[in-house]
């Protein structure tokens, strides 16, 4: 096939928003997905009982909802379907002992009652996203741009000049702040720091490391502005819309097109060869959203720059995750009717809980207490079950990719450390079990389940390795500037027309599409 302008591999949310834009520039795309099914981590399955709508991976698109990319597309997409549902509670906490807190996306309703739990809790939460609103043009100018980049340069001159040279790297200094020295200098309240405490795993970071309280803040600021929304009728429908503008421009999108190779010419990326045989040319570039071992490993091979094939040997992949979905018979009876439609439940014992069953997951063992997301789809969107029921879209995000053992020594664990079925299951009982604890009437209501160690997650999307959903670590020495590698110089590699997008490059994982926008519009 020949006469295309740009060839995109892979259809997650990067890959797509990079397709609508330039092809919304008049170019012509083809983007090809090795699955049968595009979407990457966004995928929409009847995977219980028929008529319940289950999120298999990502669900909420906060992210999406405030990034340029929705900005500049979001009109566009509602006209092809898309709408998205959200609640006036995007997230709580729910303690052992009962107690428990939820955030509105009403500011001076969150300030008197996190002062009720605490004396001062609510006020310092106003001062954490003020905090952020008077940094926006900094902060979101430094994650949502390109690094290397003149651009870049001349924000910080700015930010120099308006609050010199010590103020600036005072900010910085700031921002590097782990979340625990953040919770604690900040909450003396317990169930405060149970709040906020697991949200920075939602970015790949566990509380104890570098920037995580940054994150931590960052989140707390958009969930309160902006909720956690879920998409009319399951994710799956802003994958339909998103096809649609594509095909609208004169874009084109393949399934079951496995790349296998990146063609080059005179050193320069001119289209791809799939592992069926077939060849699709590229006159102006070819652009993989992928992880660095398929780029690097796969698709280039023997022709992959020895500089790049050194650094993914050394490019570390974060802990897995591991996803359970329940099909309900009735809504769940939680200890207070305050959490009946909060949108992402924690149930935590607290900082101390989270950050234990981080390091249980890092050394390879299966936590023993692990933290739980629960999801509530049908109480933002109804159309997800029938009239009655409910659905469970619950997450840990401490899983590891190989196990070593168990910290509660009650699992029997495989010698190999690879996930079976049997320990899959095993693993679920002990999530079900802490459910059933807070869940009044749990076991009188679960229709079914479904459970997806990290192994099924890789099995699903050979780019999250070893079950991480976030592209890589996203430690310090992989973010910003060195994402994915130190050397790294945007969305560019060195071999000429070839570009990486996806959450293995900057501004790193989530829903916000930032890598294909930035590489979309620069194009």
């Amino acid at each position: 096939m020949s006469g295309v302008d740009h060839i995109v591999v892979g259809s997650g949310i990067n890959a797509l928003v990079c397709a609508a834009i330039l092809s919304g520039k008049g170019e012509k795309v083809l983007v090809l997905e090795r699955n049968e099914v595009i979407g990457g981590c966004i995928r929409t399955a009847d995977i219980t009982v028929p008529g319940f709508v289950h999120d298999v991976m990502a669900t909420t698109f906060v992210l999406f909802v405030t990034s340029p990319a929705y900005a500049q597309l979001g009109e566009d997409l509602a006209r092809h379907g898309l709408e998205f549902c959200n609640t006036d509670h995007p997230t709580g906490v729910l303690r052992p002992d009962g107690s428990h807190a939820v955030l509105s996306m009403d500011r001076s309703a969150n300030v008197a009652a996190f002062n009720a739990i605490s004396a001062g809790a609510g006020d310092r939460h106003a001062r954490v996203v003020g905090g952020i609103e008077q940094n926006a043009d900094l902060l979101f100018g430094l994650l949502g741009g390109r690094i290397r980049s003149f651009a870049t340069v001349r924000l910080l001159a700015r930010q120099a000049w308006k609050r010199g040279i010590h103020g600036l790297v005072d900010f910085f200094g700031e921002a590097l702040t782990p979340a625990r020295g953040w919770l604690e200098a900040d909450y003396e309240s317990e169930l405060m720091r149970a709040l906020w405490a697991p949200w920075s795993l939602h970015a790949g970071l566990d509380p104890e490391e570098a920037f995580s309280g940054q994150i931590g803040k960052v989140i707390a600021f958009a969930l309160e502005a902006a909720g956690a929304p879920i998409v009319k009728g399951g994710a799956g429908q802003l994958l339909i819309a998103f096809e649609r503008l594509i095909e609208e421009r004169g874009g084109e999108i393949r399934t079951g097109c496995d790349v296998e190779t990146v063609e080059l010419r005179d050193g320069r990326a001119s289209g791809v060869r799939l592992a069926s045989g077939e060849t699709f040319s590229a006159r102006k570039s070819v652009i993989c959203s992928t992880a660095p071992n398929q780029l690097y490993g796969r698709l280039l091979g023997a022709n992959a720059p020895e500089s790049e094939g050194e650094a993914t040997s050394g490019f570390r992949h974060g802990k897995g995750n591991f996803q359970l979905h329940y099909a309900l018979d009735a809504a769940p009876e939680w200890p207070d009717e305050a959490l009946r439609d909060v949108a992402l439940l924690h149930l935590t014992s607290g900082l101390d809980g989270v950050s234990k069953a981080c390091n249980e997951a890092v050394r390879g063992m299966l936590p023993e207490v692990p933290t739980i997301c629960v999801g509530q789809p049908h109480a933002l969107d109804p159309s997800r079950c029938p009239p009655g029921k409910a659905i469970l879209w619950v997450q840990l995000p401490e899983a590891p990719r190989f196990v070593k053992g168990d910290a509660a020594g009650t699992i029997d664990v495989p010698d190999d450390g690879v996930w079976t079925e049997a320990l899959r299951e095993a693993f679920a009982d002990r999530v079900e079990g802490i459910l059933a604890a807070r869940i009044g009437n749990f076991p009188d209501i679960v229709l079914q389940r479904r459970a997806y160690s990290p192994a099924d997650l890789e099995t699903m999307n050979i780019n999250l390795v070893g079950g991480d959903p976030y592209g890589g670590a996203s430690s310090m020495d992989q973010f910003f500037a060195w994402r994915p590698f130190k050397h790294s110089v945007n969305h560019d590699t060195p071999v000429k027309s070839l570009y990486h997008i996806g959450a293995s490059t900057h501004p790193g994982a989530g829903l916000g599409g930032g890598s294909g926008f930035l590489l979309g519009t620069r194009l």
